[in-house]
């Protein structure tokens, strides 16, 4: 992954709050988070949904419409003071044409693909519970970065089924 972020010779620090993305927008960036933390959400009438967080080292982007040019519904907003380095569409193609980095986008992208795959199986057929244990073994970190509020909401249960979890 290296190799992609050393191509980017621009970075955004993000306030608290403030967004990376709002729906709408087009985007034709990747980001990698030097520090702090950012959520991927979409909104379903009024109330959010988050699908997705991302921590220091992670990329993070609106995939969608990075790879289709089209308009996304995702927002991405920091949930505390972050910093970005932005690495362009066209960066990411030259970096594609060195022999050998396709596989490593490749790679990227089937470990977005199948991380996906597993949150959607997750909320649709397990219980809290599982889902807490499941989110809690693959990502750790989460519950030291992310605030309660944004887990449950992430984990599609109240904050207090969340605070019940935490202490069992």
């Amino acid at each position: 992954m290296n190799g992609i972020i050393e191509l980017s010779n621009r970075s955004i620090t993000l306030d608290r709050n403030a967004f990376l993305k709002v729906k709408g927008s087009i985007d034709t960036n990747i980001y990698y988070i030097e520090s702090g933390t950012l959520r991927v959400f979409v909104l379903d009438g009024y109330e959010e949904q988050i699908i997705r967080f991302g921590y220091k080292e992670n990329l993070i982007a609106s995939l969608d419409s990075f790879l289709t040019g089209k308009p996304s519904e995702l927002y991405i907003q920091a949930i505390k003071k972050t910093v970005v380095k932005v690495i362009t569409k066209e960066q990411c193609n030259q970096f594609l044409e060195i022999e050998g980095n396709r596989n490593l986008w490749t790679q990227i992208l089937e470990t977005l693909v199948i991380q996906q795959m597993e949150r959607e199986i997750d909320i649709l057929t397990n219980s809290p519970k599982e889902r807490y244990e499941r989110v809690l073994k693959r990502s750790p970190q989460l519950f030291q970065e992310i605030p309660n509020k944004h887990i449950a909401n992430y984990l599609r249960m109240s904050p207090e089924t969340l605070s019940r979890l935490k202490k069992s």
